[in-house]
């Protein structure tokens, strides 16, 4: 079940009232030096579920480990080699509360990079920032990362946030069909209901075309009986704000039930591994037409053939990533997570800080990132920690993601 952030924050409270606080500094060249750096190393922290309910996010991580394995054969940054420890915290917010103490107090990380999930992070957050140890580029889009950015200013996220992209969808659904009759399912956390928060502003006064609305928990083994009361409640529309696992299950589910309404993926379940497995077990009929927001490129799709940033992922997978699905859009997500951070460590100089490092991440203009659609860039600024604002609709057909529209800023 879902854990009641009441209960996660004094579960996590006493979790760190174990510790024995962060540790202590090293000395680099005669000067003293934050956690995690030495004269020939940058040791970074992280979780993602490699197993678990979503487990198939597990991808990114080995996807941001493959690109710094690439850039630590080139030389490092600055002269040092980026060590990464990522572990698998099967999507639970206690483990990741573990596990991250155990990084900062005991292997004495430098930073933690691209955790996953919106519950992971929350619980983390108010202690990294209590010992102001970066939180960089978080693997979720909620909207929090940037609105509670003056009380957490060590956290940072990456993707474009969960809010902006459901009132995206909102807007494009106003347009094309506003007499829908919108069905809603989705995670029955922060994160599913910062979807459905952002769907509901998006619709604004005609918010009453949500017809009904139905949650999921991630511990449930599926969504059959949601699906179901979602197909009698008349709707023509599905929005889909779940994780891979349940975003599977709602499409197949809707396709067997011989419901075929007009269907929204959110993007964080939109990569190939996703669609190729509802396909498989529902049929085309489960997601052609799917529509989606894409900021990172489909790896399946051959319209990248020829792209640059395309062509170094497929040769770093290749290398460090034999086994991989080069189809799967989460290597690559990972990848261009990774390349954002050593961005930033790049910047943030020789004499490595932790505070130059958060100067530098709200400081970015990454004009060709390694993982996004030509034209989507990374930037941010003191008032601005989405480093990724911009998302172009996408529909699914013959097996890809298809592009269409101009590509939008989703702050707008």
């Amino acid at each position: 079940m879902t854990i009641p952030r009441k209960l996660l924050a004094t579960a996590t409270a006493a979790l760190f009232a174990l510790g024995i606080g962060a540790g202590a500094t090293t000395r680099v060249a005669g000067q003293q030096a934050d956690p995690g750096i030495s004269a020939t190393e940058i040791l970074l922290g992280g979780t993602h579920p490699y197993s678990g309910p979503a487990s198939a996010y597990g991808s990114i991580g080995k996807g941001a480990l493959a690109y710094f394995s690439y850039i630590n054969d080139k030389g490092g940054v600055n002269g040092r080699k980026i060590t990464y420890k990522d572990q698998d915290d099967g999507y639970s917010p206690p483990q990741t509360v573990q596990i991250t103490k155990q990084f900062v107090e005991s292997d004495h990380v430098f930073a933690i990079f691209n955790s996953l999930g919106t519950a992971p992070n929350i619980a983390i957050r108010p202690y990294l920032n209590d010992q102001k140890v970066p939180q960089l580029f978080v693997s979720t889009g909620a909207t929090t990362w940037a609105t509670d950015a003056g009380k957490f200013p060590w956290t940072i996220g990456w993707q474009p946030d969960y809010q902006a992209e459901a009132i995206v969808y909102a807007k494009y659904l106003l347009k094309e069909s506003p007499n829908a009759k919108i069905g809603v399912i989705y995670q029955n956390d922060d994160y599913g209901q910062d979807y459905l928060a952002g769907l509901t502003r998006g619709l604004g006064s005609k918010a009453n075309l949500i017809v009904k609305q139905v949650s999921y928990e991630v511990t449930d083994p599926d969504v059959t009986s949601q699906i179901a009361n979602l197909k009698n409640s008349g709707a023509d529309t599905l929005f889909i704000f779940a994780t891979p696992k349940f975003s599977v299950q709602s499409l197949v589910t809707a396709a067997k039930m011989s419901w075929h309404p007009t269907i929204y993926l959110n993007s964080v379940s939109n990569s190939q591994t996703i669609m190729r497995a509802a396909t498989a077990a529902g049929g085309a009929d489960a997601t052609n037409g799917v529509l989606t927001a894409a900021y990172v490129k489909d790896p399946a799709d051959a319209r990248w053939a020829g792209d640059p940033g395309m062509k170094l992922y497929r040769q770093i997978m290749a290398k460090y990533q034999p086994s991989g699905d080069t189809s799967d859009g989460n290597f690559l997500y990972g990848m261009g997570a990774a390349e954002t951070m050593v961005d930033v460590l790049t910047k943030a100089g020789k004499n490595l800080t932790r505070a130059k490092v958060m100067d530098a991440a709200i400081h970015l203009n990454e004009q060709h990132n390694i993982a996004l659609v030509p034209g989507i860039t990374v930037q941010t600024s003191p008032s601005d920690r989405f480093p990724i604002r911009e998302e172009q609709l996408a529909r699914y057909e013959g097996g890809l993601w298809k592009l269409f529209g101009s590509i939008i800023d989703a702050r707008r």
